[in-house]
């Protein structure tokens, strides 16, 4: 059990890095492009580069699910690469198509999408939707081999070249929307293309072995993962068509502000299918995923309970003045993300029974809650109403997904510890947010307390097992003569 919780750190810390910089380097920046960019401009730039993630969502038709399932059936060889190579070409293919078609209907599109016509806008959007779904399924080769060493310098180049490129064209240069867009996808496709290179032996132009197995796993997936991350789009563009770009923006904002929980949701969602699915043995596998789903619920709710008590002071901190009514939806967009990297577990326990389409009518019923959610709150509450149909949604999601998937894989999740970390982390974000003060040093010392105050509750509660102690003694031990070298 120790090393594979060694080996998902390992992994997550990998697949990290380029996140870890780029919130690093959006510390910097984001006060930048906060006034080099209106609010308007700032919303409808982010609500395309959510488009572009459901788009390729779509296109890859879950090749690249379904690729990291498969591979740990095959024999290392030429199997495996004829995998690789079928995965690539097919996912070429319909992205590269989609691209020509879009590219045609730019002007159309744009109406559909963003309620107004700019076809320059939208070509820039199709590049990002062709490099971005390309690029997922080579960090995917990367990520099944545990190439993490390939992994952080592509994923860290690519941070490096977008913030340079992105703070070129909006700062010095003043494209805007454009700028913003730009910077990011063609830095994307400047790495997508060295790894091609790199890969080259793995990536095909067409499918040479197992593409129905591959589409019986994948395409299953595909509606439930697209409806899942739908909920990332149907807000803005609820708040874009109903409120107004800047109301966008600033919903957007909060979602940026949000990092440190998309930080770890993202690392665990990167690096938790392939060990998930390489566990050969059923009874590790099923008090390992409820251990972890233990801990994931303490990390992320730590970082959730601090963005709620500190998030006033974050938003002036790296936003300007026109932005700072972001925080107000600050504390539930981060509580949404933390519960999205949850529903990743329970798409696992399908994956791993065989059973891809079980999350679906979950995540419809997600979506059908927060469409009504956000009509009957964003009126009355604006951005924050935004943020509470999405928390609604996923508590939906999370409770249909585990009754629709409890029988396939019956993982023994330690809700007794779940629910003793939950009181402690809601019990001292509500009462922080209730009762401190709201502004001023004295508000800012007395919530840093209050958060500082959790892991001593933690503590004092005896919530870690001895095990669990002890395991963590032996990762630190490990580590220090890393450091020392």
């Amino acid at each position: 059990m120790r090393s594979l919780f060694t080996r998902l750190l390992a992994g997550g810390a990998a697949y990290q890095a380029s996140s870890v910089l780029s919130a690093a380097l959006a510390l910097v920046t984001l006060p930048l492009y906060t006034r080099a960019l209106s609010r308007a401009d700032f919303g409808v730039a982010e609500t395309l580069l959510t488009f572009i993630i459901l788009a390729s969502i779509l296109l890859r038709l879950g090749l690249g699910e379904a690729f990291v399932r498969h591979y740990f059936a095959q024999e290392p060889g030429p199997q495996r690469d004829r995998l690789a190579r079928t995965t690539t070409g097919v996912v070429l293919a319909t992205s590269t198509l989609a691209a020509l078609l879009a590219l045609a209907l730019a002007g159309p599109v744009s109406e559909l999408v963003l309620g107004f016509e700019d076809a320059g806008l939208m070509r820039i959007a199709v590049l990002g939707m062709w490099s971005f779904t390309n690029l997922e399924i080579a960090y995917a080769l990367l990520r099944v081999e545990e190439r993490r060493r390939a992994y952080v310098t592509a994923s860290l180049t690519n941070v490096v070249l977008s913030v340079a490129l992105t703070v070129t064209l909006v700062v010095a240069l003043d494209e805007g929307a454009r700028g913003y867009l730009l910077g990011n996808y063609a830095a994307s496709t400047v790495v997508l293309l060295a790894l091609w290179w790199v890969l080259r032996g793995r990536i095909g132009l067409r499918a040479e072995t197992m593409l129905r197995p591959l589409l019986a796993f994948g395409l299953p997936t595909v509606p439930a993962d697209a409806t899942v991350f739908a909920l990332n789009v149907i807000d803005r563009a609820y708040l874009l068509r109903t409120q107004s770009a800047a109301a966008a923006g600033l919903f957007a904002l909060s979602v940026k502000l949000a990092t440190a929980v998309i930080l770890a949701v993202r690392g665990f969602q990167l690096a938790w299918p392939p060990l998930a699915y390489s566990i050969e043995d059923d009874a590790q596998a099923l008090r390992f995923y409820a251990t972890v789903t233990t801990w994931y619920v303490v990390v992320t709710g730590l970082v959730v309970a601090g963005l709620t008590l500190l998030g006033r002071w974050l938003v002036r901190l790296l936003a300007a003045p026109e932005y700072f009514e972001a925080h107000e939806a600050l504390p539930w967009v981060a509580l949404g993300w933390a519960m999205y990297g949850l529903f990743g577990v329970l798409v696992t326990i399908g994956g791993r029974a065989g059973v891809t389409t079980r999350s679906f009518p979950a995540a419809l019923l997600g979506v059908a809650v927060n469409v009504v959610a956000l009509v009957v709150l964003v009126e009355p509450l604006g951005i924050a109403g935004a943020g509470i149909a999405l928390v609604l949604a996923y508590a939906v999601m999370l409770v249909v997904g585990h009754l629709l998937t409890r029988r396939l894989f019956t993982v023994p999740f330690q809700w007794a510890r779940v629910a003793h970390a939950v009181a402690l982390l809601a019990g001292m974000a509500v009462a922080g947010e209730l009762l401190l003060p709201t502004s001023g040093a004295a508000g800012f010392a007395s919530r840093a307390l209050a958060l500082a105050a959790l892991p001593v509750l933690f503590i004092a509660t005896r919530f870690a097992r001895p095990g669990e102690l002890e395991a963590v003694r032996s990762l630190r031990r490990r580590a220090r003569p890393r450091r020392s070298r």
